[in-house]
């Protein structure tokens, strides 16, 4: 498997290369199909006080969905264990849920007679959820702009749309390791979020694309 280590604002030593390509070797097993590891370590300096601390970012790119896993700590080498560890997890889930799926099938299927949707929640966002996106009545906070400590912190990430089945969502959310995954269903066309729920079950969040009606906006 070819690895790639980068650092952003700290310089990666021999030791730490030396350390990545001992631990990597536990993941290798898991994850036959990867092609590449790419691994950032990223160091931050906090204006408000907060001691600085090493976030390692590992990626793994092959044949299939993309895996990433991260971790944060003061040393970049417990860091890079809880990022190892997640990855581990991540693969071990995935790999069991298409075992398990084969011998019990569960969470999301179509019926093949009445072609409904079974075995998973689908609801649609309330006219309050559509109004509060709308109106921008959440507000959003860039942490890399704070200038002053806030107990909550709102991180934003943009991402290109995929169409894509919810099976194939539930996939992907298992190997990011998210409790949910935003897609765009390729059967609806409809902006969703899978999340999951308890052992292999999980839920689906679809936004309707039908605007909700004009008196209800502006009352």
């Amino acid at each position: 498997m070819e690895m790639s280590i980068v650092g952003v604002g700290v310089g990666i030593t021999d030791r730490f290369r030396t350390v990545v390509e001992e631990k990597i070797a536990r993941v290798e097993p898991l994850a036959s199909r990867a092609l590449r590891l790419d691994v950032k370590v990223t160091h931050r300096v906090y204006r408000n006080g907060h001691v600085p601390d090493e976030t390692v970012e590992l990626t793994l790119v092959g044949k299939g969905p993309v895996v990433r896993a991260e971790a944060t700590d003061g040393d970049k080498f417990v860091a890079l264990d809880f990022a190892i560890d997640k990855l581990s997890t991540q693969l071990r889930r995935a790999k069991e849920k298409r075992v398990d799926g084969r011998q019990h099938p569960r969470g999301a299927h179509f019926e093949k007679g009445s072609g409904a949707l079974e075995g998973i929640d689908v609801q649609p966002a309330s006219v309050e959820v559509l109004r509060a996106v709308a109106t921008g009545a959440v507000p959003v906070q860039n942490v890399e702009e704070e200038e002053a400590y806030s107990p909550v912190v709102i991180r934003t990430k943009s991402f290109d749309a995929e169409w894509m089945t919810v099976e194939e969502a539930v996939d992907r959310m298992e190997l990011v390791g998210h409790d949910f995954f935003l897609f765009v269903d390729a059967a609806t066309d409809h902006p969703s979020v899978v999340y999951r729920r308890k052992g292999w079950d999980y839920g689906v969040i679809a936004l309707s694309t039908q605007a909700p009606p004009a008196e209800a906006l502006a009352s």
